[in-house]
């Protein structure tokens, strides 16, 4: 258990998350990541073909799935992991309208970032040794954005952002999935931050994970604008219809630049946030008879 610096609530154990999952000595620093969504997979399911990555999709728990990439834009290319993630939370995020949490880690460092929708992402980093990288402040705004409670949950993850001689990178991941699991994350036995890709993998297969693949445009907007249509019908029977218009135009004014940015930047992420972001804005604002208000 790390040690606790502030005299309150410990640091969950990283032990008491899955003992049995330390990284392998020939393998010591693994290059992975994962997807954490606040949502039902039926509702990630259509964002993450989008991403144009093949994945492994899995229940995590009371209203989480979890997302297990085969990394090949950090493998084979120059994005680093990080980069990536976040942009595939960012449009996550914005086409589930729920938190999005990326969970990364590389030869040299780990960390997170939540994105929730048009909000800027959020993140923090620490060394390979633990060695905090980050502001304390990210942390508490984390934990303000996916609701967590203000008083004991955040001084659980306090610990996390100081500096502990007996808790790496790893343990520090695993130390916010433990604070997570109060919020109902149960992540599938074998899957936890700091394995490399292949045993992610491994472990998100036995739990029964569906593969999402790229099926081709043509499905995944199909797919896309199912949930697009039923979120505005929800939409529309909520609030009024110049309402859902400011929010369609909202989503188009954020839209085009988005695009623009993953073009210029070759980030899938950002382009699919972009796509998304102009899918959903171009719904609300066209017109809608004999429906809604």
């Amino acid at each position: 258990m790390t040690k606790n610096h502030h005299g309150g609530a410990n640091c969950p154990s990283v032990n008491a998350v899955n003992p049995e999952n330390a990284v392998d000595s020939g393998n010591a620093t693994p290059v992975g990541a994962l997807l954490l969504c606040r949502a039902e997979p039926s509702a990630v399911r259509p964002p993450a073909q989008l991403l144009r990555e093949r994945q492994l999709l899995a229940p995590a728990g009371d209203g989480w799935s979890v997302l297990v990439p085969e990394g090949k834009p950090w493998r084979e290319g120059d994005e680093p992991v990080d980069r990536v993630l976040g942009g595939w939370a960012s449009a996550v995020s914005v086409a589930t309208n729920r938190p999005a949490l990326a969970l990364w880690w590389d030869g040299e460092r780990s960390g997170f970032t939540l994105a929730s929708g048009f909000r800027r992402p959020v993140g923090y980093v620490w060394l390979t040794d633990g060695t905090p990288a980050g502001e304390d402040e990210a942390v508490h705004t984390f934990a303000a954005r996916l609701g967590l409670d203000p008083v004991l949950d955040v001084q659980s993850l306090d610990p996390l952002t100081r500096p502990d001689s007996e808790a790496d990178a790893r343990a520090r991941l695993l130390g916010l999935v433990a604070v997570l699991a109060r919020t109902g994350l149960r992540l599938p036995p074998g899957l936890a931050p700091g394995e490399a890709g292949e045993a992610l993998r491994a472990a998100a297969r036995g739990a029964g994970a569906e593969p999402v693949e790229w099926a081709g445009w043509r499905d995944a907007v199909r797919a896309e604008l199912h949930a697009v249509e039923e979120g505005l019908d929800h939409w529309l029977r909520d609030r009024e219809a110049d309402g859902a218009r400011a929010l369609g135009a909202a989503q188009l004014a954020a839209g085009v630049p988005a695009v623009l940015h993953g073009l210029r930047r070759r980030d899938a992420g950002w382009l699919t946030a972009g796509a998304v972001l102009l899918l959903n804005g171009g719904l609300a604002l066209r017109p809608r008879t004999g429906r809604g208000r």
